[in-house]
């Protein structure tokens, strides 16, 4: 059904550089979501065998929303474009979302109420950060042709990890500013609660700024592009549904997504028990009441930029790789011998070097699954609905990983920086998984 494609154009760096910008903004709102939650909700008097539970809503919003995203916006084109309008809702809602969450234990609420608000809260920002996430990854895939698609994905993930850097600092800079990083009991510290307000402002920025740089190919011009033409795309948009799609999917969709199982399980456990492990490991205290862990809380930030830092490292270094299934799994293993450090290092600055290695492991995870992916689906059609599905790769792990956190915990000795080596385990693991992997 389909014909032969037009060859895509070759687009400038500042044409590839404009099409992912607006992902700096959303990272940002992303990095803090992703440093300070077990924070936020430690402090509002969570238990830590609970905490895994609180992160079960971010990928369960994900998995619902970015494939609903990516079907409606294969079939609908709206003034601007037909992935851009859907950007430009979620990081609006977001915003607003992004000036309430930080303020749950402000409102006069009961511990319990404060916790429920601070849910309901983090389910709307994480709705709508997926659901102005998402079009990026389906912008590049529509416009960008595979001898451009890694460095395109490679742009991305600088501007990504770029925007890490920046959400994971503010904390930390805003305390060294001079605003307080410590607050009544069950109140979030007004350092936390002002880093949320700026990312929402540059969030907001960075999404109008791509809004207004980026033009997107109607309709007639993406179907000659992506290679499928327009009767049959009008045919096929109201045939295929999700389990279709699934059923057809190339056997790469499935392999690259056995891979992301375990590497986004890991990560999920590295956001949820990161401030815990680095105020045991490092400052030697449990109580989130106290000065110390909120510094703690603080250094995590930091080391989450490095682990940035780190990641836009090596994402220069990928492209250098001949092969990239080798580049991958190389990058994993790298990034799980960081993770088992960690719980051996009782120095904050020493506790650089492990970061830095996962960075390299999370520098690969943004941008080899998707250069496999979209090149298998190319001429599939349903470029959006497909990337939607993909993207339950990334959530139903984390699902998964939240549900046995506080088991894996029992398990390992109720010690927040064991944890890290069951990170490092699961990095291994999906580095053996990418021999699976057919180019």
């Amino acid at each position: 059904m389909n014909y032969e494609l037009k060859k895509k154009p070759f687009l400038d760096f500042w044409s590839l550089w404009n099409l992912s910008f607006g992902f700096f903004g959303v990272q940002i709102a992303y990095a803090l979501q992703s440093a300070n939650i077990s924070r936020i909700f430690a402090t509002l008097g969570a238990d830590p065998h609970s905490l895994s539970y609180f992160w079960i809503l971010p990928p369960l919003m994900g998995i619902i929303v970015q494939p609903i995203v990516g079907t409606l916006s294969d079939k609908t084109w709206w003034h601007g474009g037909r992935r851009i309008p859907y950007l430009f809702i979620g990081a609006t809602v977001a915003v607003l979302v992004m000036c309430l969450l930080p303020n749950a234990g402000s409102l006069g609420l009961t511990v319990s109420g404060a916790m429920v608000f601070g849910l309901i809260a983090l389910m709307f920002l994480d709705t709508n950060i997926n659901m102005a996430m998402q079009p990026f990854k389906m912008l590049v895939g529509d416009m960008v042709n595979e001898d451009q698609k890694a460095k395109a994905y490679s742009i991305q993930s600088f501007l990504c990890n770029s925007g890490s850097v920046a959400g994971y600092l503010f904390p930390f800079i805003f305390t060294f500013l001079g605003i307080s990083n410590v607050a009544p009991k069950g109140v979030v510290p007004d350092s936390v609660i002002w880093s949320f307000y700026v990312g929402a402002a540059i969030l907001i920025l960075c999404v109008i700024y791509t809004t207004l740089k980026v033009h997107e190919w109607n309709p007639k011009e993406y179907a000659e592009y992506n290679g499928v033409s327009q009767e049959v795309e009008d045919k096929e948009k109201d045939s295929a549904n999700w389990f279709v799609l699934l059923k057809n999917a190339p056997s790469t969709f499935w392999k690259v997504g056995l891979v992301q199982f375990f590497c986004w399980a890991a990560f999920l456990y590295m956001w949820n028990y990161s401030t815990g492990a680095i105020a045991e490991t490092v400052w030697n205290v449990t109580d989130p009441k106290s000065a110390e862990f909120q510094a703690a809380g603080n250094w995590v930030g930091v080391l989450f930029a490095v682990q940035a830092v780190g990641s836009v490292i090596w994402a220069a270094v990928l492209p250098q790789f001949k092969n990239t299934k080798v580049a991958y799994a190389v990058s994993l293993v790298i990034g799980g011998i960081g993770f088992a450090m960690i719980p051996f290092i009782h120095n904050q600055y020493l506790q650089f070097i492990p970061y830095l290695l996962i960075g390299c492991g999370w520098a690969a995870m943004l941008a080899m699954p998707f250069t496999f992916v979209t090149n298998a689906l190319q001429g599939y059609g349903h470029m959006g609905a497909y990337l939607g599905l993909f993207n339950g790769t990334i959530c139903v792990p984390q699902i998964v990983a939240a549900l046995l956190g506080g088991v894996i915990l029992t398990l390992v000795g109720s010690h927040q920086f064991n944890m890290m080596i069951v990170s490092g385990v699961f990095l291994i693991i999906g580095a053996i998984c990418v021999k699976f992997i057919k180019k």
